[in-house]
């Protein structure tokens, strides 16, 4: 996956209720906006969303989301980016945010961040302006996050240690091999999932097979490292035979692993990352503009039509964007959403049917929601939709 976090954290939010009064300073230009509030929403050019990213450099797929939402609402979305050396400049991210909500015609902010350190900002907003909807995907503290942030979404990552497996047998799998190594099953959330893989494996009848690769990360880097998948995989593909999943925990694993799938027929349910733009266009010679970097429905119908030269239908697969890109994109959308029907944040909004639906028809792509847990409704952890090349 292009330039993306990988740290995991799950966290609680604790919705908060939104009021209606603003401060002092601030009086008058409300007074004098709410004669105009129905003819402002129905024309959806009287309120503004503030998204904050990461820069191009520091994460492209959070920034380009961003971007593309201010292409596509202009007249709302305000796209504002945090400081390059983030840890740093801590302070001067948290007056960015803050600055947004000086706009009376703020009504929603938004930060999409792998960082955390952003708390004190939402803070400052709900003591300011509390009308404003705030947004988060962050890597703060659970508790902290409940109390101040309205709604919260982080892609389930360890869910999809169940969701894999199980779409793997369903492509037609008998065997399920991981490929993974030492310092990357240190981190917990890639431990949680090759631990819920073995166990769903084990569930449903598949056979479960975990392979160490050489250490990229304390060797020889990743070269050594796919070069071990390069001769290993053919060795497993003949133990077991073509009806077996191949899952490597690393990105730069895929540039092999999908190499190989085309040469030896096995299934590749799902990489680490799944988007079409991890491996596919290189493995593939995919000729795609400039233009189309971001154009998924074009990428996805080179790679199926590939796939097909390969007698490969069916037995490649993933998610159809990034998730990256789609939460900023979904949680600006339902901001709107929220604004333009002068809705409250309640068990209307808050309930996975409604946000399963919503997100269908806001991104065309579905996604599939939980709560955090069972006392926390306004934390989601979410998996997209698969797309079947």
């Amino acid at each position: 996956m292009m330039k993306k976090i990988t740290a995991f954290l799950l966290s609680l939010v604790m919705i908060f209720s939104l009021v209606a009064c603003q401060n002092a300073d601030t009086d008058k230009e409300a007074s004098q906006d709410t004669s105009g509030d129905n003819v402002a929403t129905e024309e959806g050019s009287n309120f503004k969303i503030g998204i904050v990213t990461p820069t191009l450099s520091v994460s492209e797929d959070e920034f380009r989301a961003g971007a593309e939402m201010v292409e596509k609402y202009p007249d709302i979305v305000k796209h504002i980016t945090l400081p390059e050396n983030f840890n740093t400049e801590l302070e001067t991210g948290i007056s960015q945010i803050l600055s947004l909500a000086d706009d009376p015609d703020m009504k929603a902010i938004i930060v999409c961040s792998g960082q955390s350190g952003l708390l004190p900002a939402f803070e400052q907003i709900r003591e300011k302006r509390p009308d404003i909807i705030t947004i988060a995907t962050m890597l703060d503290e659970p508790e902290l996050m409940a109390e101040y942030v309205d709604i919260s979404f982080a892609t389930d990552w360890v869910r999809r240690g169940e969701t894999i497996p199980k779409k793997a047998q369903e492509m037609g799998a008998k065997t399920f091999i991981h490929y993974s190594f030492p310092t990357h099953l240190a981190k917990e959330a890639v431990a949680q999932r090759k631990e819920m893989m073995e166990k769903t494996c084990k569930e449903i009848g598949l056979e479960f097979v975990e392979i160490i690769t050489p250490d990229p990360q304390t060797g020889d880097g990743p070269a050594a490292m796919q070069q071990f998948l390069r001769e290993d995989i053919p060795r497993q593909i003949a133990k077991y035979g073509p009806d077996t999943n191949i899952f490597g925990s690393n990105c730069p694993m895929y540039d092999v692993i999908i190499d190989e799938a085309l040469k030896l027929k096995y299934i590749v349910a799902e990489q680490c990352c799944p988007t079409p733009t991890q491996a596919y266009p290189t493995v593939m010679n995919l000729e795609i503009d400039a233009e189309d970097l971001g154009n998924y429905d074009k990428i996805n119908q080179l790679i199926a039509e590939k796939a097909k030269e390969a007698g490969m239908t069916g037995r490649l697969s993933g998610w159809a964007m990034p998730s990256s890109i789609y939460v900023p994109k979904f949680e600006i959308e339902l901001a709107k959403y929220i604004i333009e029907n002068n809705l409250e944040l309640n068990e209307d909004i808050l309930n996975v049917d409604f946000l399963g639906d919503f997100s269908e028809e806001a991104m065309g792509i579905r996604a599939d929601f939980r709560p955090l847990d069972e006392n926390t409704n306004n934390y989601y952890l979410l998996v997209l939709e698969s797309i079947y090349y």
